[in-house]
């Protein structure tokens, strides 16, 4: 019988990516654990395999080889006690910066702590044998694929890293014994480049994209470096309110990508360039692309769009200046920011009024927020209400997307506006947020430069959405998902008194005649003599349709055709329709 790869994933995940990076060298010590490894790499020519039964003297033998040929080297071992004998070869190693990936093969980390034979604990490791460890499971779906796949990787590449050193693999195995895979699956390989590597990958053709995630302030140095490769390479910049980017390119696409009954396939770019940290844009993350290349100095695996390929651990303007170099001449044309911008304006125009809701506010106030001002966005019904609608150029927003939680959004803001008073900060928060961190409007150092914009809907209204899953659960939703008729149960007096009783000027208004009575008050650009706290009550399922209505402006005929065939043949007839189609 003629044996080849494992049908074990994990496995076959590792095996391909070091072919893909390169490393051939593999020291083996025997054992029935590591048997699916073992068995694979020696039918496979391209691996050149050593044995040693001693697993100290195979981890000495591999810093030997690595330190020799100045390549690194894989070791492979079996359960119980064997990667014990690994630590003193594996601390050589860390002190001499070798590149050796341990390999320890394990039953599966749940059986760990049960008495069960040859299963060791391994998930702490001494902090001078290796730098990096990871666990890999079987693979069981796509998401234990993804997992595996982004392990190895990060694990390959913290080999050469920071002037390299050893990484550990506890690897589970299910004791397959089906070795029929002839041909290797090529999984997705990662890279890393530095800013001293010898050769860029070169830019793909095709539709490009920059997506901002949330992002410190831009110097204008960056944003011209951004405009560059922007115009030199026909590509755009999709930002949200967190994007902090101003330049030329800047598409705030959240409209558009919102809209859930689009064909967005043609607004899906060949290459994603994804800079920035946490977005809270959940619509033009889903986007996506073709191909994601990641820019940040901290080199990490952050592989937000399943798509990864490159990461380019260098400052953002080193890598935008080196591909609008490469590319010396202005491209032909910018037909990708022109057709976005068209869709965008197409949607816009289709905007019809809106319910009475968080998502109306921000079409009415947005784009009149006080030039130089700084507004910051609770999560998240707020910040997505928002990023609907542009605000004027001159406003630098932020949230706290980082944590992303509803704790501090109150006290952030506060922090923000000591920073300067000379300017005014807008928040824009959920009554549940607010309520969470009101004691700091009763800070001393609160200044008249301070104004929030509560929106007060009587519970988590996010919970209560059309297209939550809470959704399924209507009213009952309410007891404890939604945590709705805390707080005063949308009282009109009990932030008027607190408000006020601080120091504040306080406005309210509970549907649209009253808030245009007061809300240019609101937005009045001089500082005031007191800060200013307005209140606007809302319903949770205007709320809901508001957001429902924002996002059904754009439809696709072949989702039309789609939906059409559902409603003829229904579920079952659409099934079977989709099968005799496959056929």
């Amino acid at each position: 019988m003629v044996n080849y790869y494992t049908n074990e994933k994990n496995v076959q995940i590792i095996i391909s990516l070091l072919k893909q990076h390169g490393i051939s060298k593999v020291v083996a010590s025997p054992g029935t654990t590591n048997m699916a490894f073992v068995a694979s790499v020696q039918q496979d020519s391209y691996f050149e395999v050593y044995s040693s039964v001693d697993e100290r003297s195979a981890a000495y033998i591999a810093c030997g080889l690595s330190a020799e040929s100045v390549e690194p080297v894989v070791l492979s071992c079996t359960g119980a006690t064997a990667s014990r004998n690994y630590m003193p070869g594996l601390t050589e190693a860390f002190y001499r910066k070798l590149p050796i990936l341990t390999l320890t093969s394990t039953q599966v980390i749940s059986k760990v702590g049960h008495h069960i034979a040859q299963v060791t604990d391994r998930s702490v490791v001494p902090n001078d044998i290796v730098k990096h460890s990871v666990y890999l499971p079987l693979v069981k779906d796509d998401d234990d694929l993804w997992n595996c796949e982004i392990k190895v990787n990060k694990a390959i590449l913290e080999l050469f890293r920071q002037g390299g050193g050893p990484v550990h693999i506890n690897l589970a195995t299910s004791y397959s014994t089906d070795y029929s895979i002839k041909e290797l699956p090529k999984y997705r390989v990662i890279h890393r480049i530095t800013s001293n590597y010898d050769s860029y990958p070169e830019l793909p053709k095709g539709k490009i994209a920059i997506f901002v995630g949330s992002h410190s302030i831009m110097n204008k140095s960056l944003v011209d470096s951004i405009d560059e490769f922007c115009e030199r390479n026909n590509a755009v910049v999709f930002c949200d309110h967190t994007s902090s980017y101003t330049g030329k390119y800047k598409v705030l696409y959240a409209l558009v990508a919102g809209q859930r009954l689009l064909d967005k396939s043609e607004l899906r770019p060949d290459l994603l360039i994804h800079i920035g940290e946490i977005s809270g844009d959940y619509s033009t993350l889903g986007i996506g692309g073709k191909e994601v290349w990641r820019v940040n100095e901290d080199g990490e695996i952050r592989d937000t769009f399943n798509k990864l390929t490159n990461v380019f651990e260098m400052t953002e303007q080193c890598f935008f200046n080196y591909y609008a170099k490469e590319n010396n001449g202005s491209s032909d044309n910018n037909d990708y920011f022109l057709f976005c911008n068209q869709q965008l304006a197409d949607s816009k125009s289709k905007i019809p009024d809106l319910p009475f809701s968080n998502i109306w506010l921000a079409s009415k106030m947005a784009h009149l927020i006080p030039e130089g001002s700084t507004i910051h966005f609770g999560i998240l019904n707020s910040l997505r209400s928002w990023n609907f609608f542009e605000l004027p150029k001159t406003v630098t927003s932020a949230s706290n997307v980082g944590g992303f939680g509803i704790d501090g959004n109150v006290s952030s803001l506060l922090g923000a506006s000591l920073a300067n008073k000379e300017k005014l900060y807008f928040g824009i928060i959920g009554d549940l947020a607010f309520f969470y961190d009101m004691n700091a409007i009763g800070n001393r150092h609160v200044g008249n430069n301070l104004r929030f914009l509560v929106v007060n809907n009587g519970k988590g209204t996010e919970f209560k959405q059309f297209n939550h899953k809470a959704a399924q659960f209507g009213p009952d939703a309410d007891k404890f998902i939604a945590a709705a008729g805390h707080y005063g149960n949308k009282s009109p007096e009990l932030v008027k008194n607190y408000s006020t009783n601080l120091g504040f000027e306080y406005m309210s208004a509970s549907n649209k005649d009253d808030f245009e009575k007061v809300y240019k008050r609101f937005l009045t650009p001089q500082i005031t003599e007191k800060p200013m706290l307005f209140e606007v009550f809302t319903d949770s399922e205007e709320e809901s349709k508001a957001l429902e209505i924002i996002t059904s402006l754009e439809v696709s005929n072949s989702i039309k055709a789609k939906d059409f065939a559902k409603q003829l043949l229904g579920k079952k007839g659409t099934e079977f329709m989709r099968k005799i189609i496959k056929k």
